[in-house]
């Protein structure tokens, strides 16, 4: 699980089938202070309804984005799991 900034989003006329109708984002990764970026942006499926500009939790557990994608099979990596409310 990395801690990430949306920085944007990514389109595409053509993809797998399985990430039909998925917003895809664009997230800088940071390293545990929040500042330091770690490593180039990726694309992620967002599962809670991200933006640009939040900061969010990604994964790459590939079992969890089969579950909320619903297929066996998919080439999707990087899943957003949750947003940073600000409390620390």
């Amino acid at each position: 699980m990395l801690y990430g900034k949306v920085i944007g989003t990514a389109v595409s006329t053509v993809k797998h089938a399985s990430m039909e109708k998925q917003k895809l984002l664009v997230v800088q990764p940071y390293m545990a202070d929040r500042r330091t970026s770690d490593g180039d942006p990726q694309v992620a499926i967002d599962s809670v309804g991200a933006g640009i500009g939040e900061f969010v939790m990604i994964t790459s557990d590939g079992a969890f984005a089969r579950e909320i994608l619903g297929v066996d099979k998919t080439p999707v990596r990087w899943t957003v799991i949750g947003l940073d409310d600000g409390i620390s």
